[in-house]
């Protein structure tokens, strides 16, 4: 048990937005910590879930989708499955990586907000709202793009800036912009259901310093800030068409605020996982028991709706459901909230921020693609951004690999596997004497385990060790045995603080130790002058490379499975069984023929993949561009390209690539075929002002004349990709204007 009072532990990492591929910095915030924690908690033989899945309602998904011109569904899919495959491919072990656009999860949230609707804690409320005309549509926030007014961070978004993580109300950003059209919106009056936050705030006082001695720095200092601050009412609902419906009268149009829903996706992915289980019911122990303890893995973006906001939910959830009494079903039903929430900082690349804008960052799929997911996981956990930013670097992450993995680890395991097979066959020797050795074991096991669990000192277990097993052992054999017995307990104790880097690098010194044992130890040369020794010496370091395996399998979990499989021995045997103490391994045991853990990054692997990130000017990594031969600008002015608006728009039968537009270029009017059904649907099109080539000499495609031709973007050779029409970002520009 991870304490006292706690039967069991449910961890949750951030729902990420499925508008993107997952990258690096994503990784270290939310998932590698949170799985690094549910497998130590299962080495432990805890009972724990890891729960996770996308986040695909709201704003980020409607965006992406309008600009690709395909439905939010499609967007939802693609990045959902991309990310499951590449969180799974490097060892993420969710429970269950769940979906927010599944039907349970919208009445999930929709039980939620009725049951605080119901209980008095929404208002309502009319605001002003930013207004897009061209669009003729509010803009929800993160359809607004500006200055924002805390920091002056010029691609702030409406509801957060990405800079400085301060959120406001998006009528406070500065030269707000459409990115819907591009124009600065008007201020119009809209209404929305206000969560009365400030009702929650002495008790979300009381629950945030509660913890004052538990949560990470930052976390507190968040909180307390927003709390010092004062709690206001805050909008739960948005004017979006995709979403979950808000359940009640008048807001028929509307869906609720992603931020209000998304969170409670964890209780939704539980309640499906246990439904698979074959325990429906299930769900309720793991959310409705106060002996389940909640940990809730974010990054430092998303704290405030992790210590604040979701807990307050959750808080009036649990009174509505108390204040019924005996007349609800769901009375007693009292929702758990987070334990701790030990959210990490940024973690940078390379020196700076991950920016899609400028081709800066690496996404986590292309990585698992080229490399083994070992090196990466040990890379980002040794310099995890626990409470600061953090930055991943080639050169660091080639360091660790070739020096800590290869140099360290890898070299203990290789010679001492290597080592028994050459010499004994890969057959275990005895430990100590062969007459004695069972009773050497069971003696040396329990005062180990003894000392252990007490922590002494070295120098104390030595001085009571020596009398007992001098006989057997040197000193050195003693001090590595101990070793090993003490440092689960002091990795442990780094795990349960959420002192990851710590751990790992503690994890670490337990094979330095050994590597350094093995040296000191000198089995070269008592092969020849002293067998006996020479055996003891393979036999502890047998028995270390097992206890390695273990400490290592939350950290490099891949090789773990490796290292236990060298050994000949099935990986799910110690699933449950923290402690690397016990001398398990038996005198005949046989070993599998060693193979190399680790291969080493080259220099040149570093250089290729640096050449990758950011290039401004054209000539680095990003999509393969081969230019056609050159043109003057003669040629250039040759073209007749023209603002134009679609008016009609419809499919050509026997084509699933081809739509005929009717388009309005001034006092003009084109009929041009385009290879644009991909992605774009006819009614959609409608409207839209486009730039076309209107002096293209007119031919046939499929039987139907084109008089010109529409401009749009997509990658070469790329089929299967629908092409970005290239829409008009500034009203100003009437039909027939000239493009140069």
């Amino acid at each position: 048990m991870s304490d006292n009072h706690f039967e069991r532990t449910l961890v949750t990492s951030a729902l990420p937005y499925a508008n993107g591929y997952i990258h690096l910095g994503h990784l270290a915030g939310a998932y590698l910590p949170a799985d690094i924690y549910t497998r130590f908690l299962r080495s432990c033989g805890e009972e724990v879930i890891h729960v996770s899945g996308s986040d695909e309602n709201g704003v980020p998904i409607t965006i992406l989708a309008e600009l690709e011109g395909v439905s939010p569904q499609e967007i939802a899919d693609k990045y959902h499955h991309e990310n499951e495959r590449a969180f799974r491919a490097l060892g993420i072990d969710f429970d269950i990586f769940g979906r927010t656009t599944w039907e349970k999860h919208h009445k999930t949230a929709q039980e939620f907000f009725l049951a605080l609707w119901e209980a008095g804690y929404f208002t309502e409320k009319e605001e002003q709202q930013f207004y897009d005309l061209g669009a003729e549509k509010f803009l929800p926030d993160r359809y607004v793009e500006g200055v924002c007014p805390h920091c002056g961070f010029d691609k702030a978004r409406g509801d957060q800036c990405d800079n400085c993580s301060a959120t406001y109300n998006q009528i406070e950003l500065k030269n707000p912009v459409s990115k819907l059209t591009g124009v600065t919106p008007e201020l119009r009056t809209t209404k929305h259901a206000y969560l009365k936050l400030s009702e929650f705030q002495s008790r979300l006082e009381t629950y945030v310093e509660s913890y004052r001695d538990n949560w990470r720095d930052h976390v507190l200092q968040q909180s307390r800030s927003w709390l010092k601050a004062g709690l206001g009412d805050r909008a739960m609902t948005r004017d979006l068409d995709w979403g979950i419906d808000v359940p009640v009268p008048g807001y028929e149009n509307k869906k609720l605020y992603v931020w209000f829903d998304a969170p409670f996706g964890y209780i939704t992915n539980t309640k499906v996982l246990c439904e698979k289980q074959g325990d429906p019911e299930g769900w309720r122990r793991w959310w409705q028991d106060p002996s389940t303890r909640y940990v809730a893995f974010i990054g430092k973006d998303n704290i405030v709706f992790h210590t604040l906001i979701f807990p307050a939910t959750l808080m009036g959830y649990n009174h509505y459901v108390s204040s019924k009494g005996g007349g609800s079903d769901k009375s007693g039903e009292s929702y758990i909230i987070p334990d701790n929430v030990p959210a990490c900082e940024f973690l940078n690349l390379e020196g700076k921020k991950f920016s899609k804008s400028n081709n800066w960052g690496m996404d986590l799929r292309d990585y698992v693609a080229a490399y083994e997911p070992d090196p990466l996981r040990y890379t980002i956990a040794a310099n995890l951004p626990e409470n600061k930013d953090a930055d991943f670097t080639w050169r660091e992450y080639q360091a660790r690999t070739n020096n800590e993995l290869a140099d360290i680890l890898g070299n203990f395991v290789n010679r001492t596997t290597t080592f028994i097979a050459r010499y004994f066959d890969g057959v275990l020797q005895p430990l100590a004497s062969s007459e004695k050795e069972e009773m050497v074991r069971q003696l040396l096991s329990e005062d180990l385990e003894h000392f252990a669990e007490n922590n002494a000192r070295h120098d104390i277990v030595l001085h009571d060790l020596r009398p007992k097993f001098m006989k057997y052992f040197t000193e050195i054999d003693l001090a590595m045995l101990l070793e090993i017995a003490q440092a689960p307990a002091r990795i442990a104790n780094c795990y349960r603080a959420f002192r990851f880097r710590e751990a790992v690098f503690e994890t670490m010194n337990v094979a330095r130790a050994a590597n350094k044992y093995f040296n000191d130890s000198e089995p070269w040369r008592t092969r020849k002058d002293d067998p006996k020794r020479c055996a003891t010496t393979l036999n502890i370091c047998l028995q270390v490379v097992r206890s390695l395996a273990v400490l290592f399998e939350p950290i490099i979990p891949f090789t773990a499975a490796k290292m236990m499989n060298g050994l000949n021995i099935n990986p799910d045997e110690y699933h449950g069984w923290w402690s690397a103490a016990e001398l398990s391994l038996k005198r005949g045991h046989k070993i599998n023929e060693p193979t190399i853990l680790f291969e080493k990054v080259t220099d040149e692997q570093v250089k290729a993949e640096v050449a990758k990130l950011g290039s401004t000017d054209g000539e680095g990594e990003g999509i393969e561009v081969d230019l056609k031969p050159e043109v003057t600008i003669e040629d250039v002015m040759k073209l007749d390209m023209r603002v134009a608006t679609i008016v009609d728009a419809e499919k050509i039968k026997k084509s699933n690539k081809l739509l005929k537009l009717s388009v309005s270029i001034g006092n003009l009017t084109r009929q041009i075929v385009a290879g644009i059904a991909k992605g774009h649907k006819p009614d959609d099109l409608i409207g839209k002002r486009v730039v076309v080539v209107a002096n293209l000499k007119p031919a046939k495609l499929m039987g139907v004349e084109s008089q010109g031709m529409l401009l749009a973007a997509n990658r070469v050779g790329d089929s299967n990709e629908p092409p970005i029409l290239l829409t008009l970002m500034d009203e100003r520009g009437e039909d027939g204007f000239e493009v140069r």
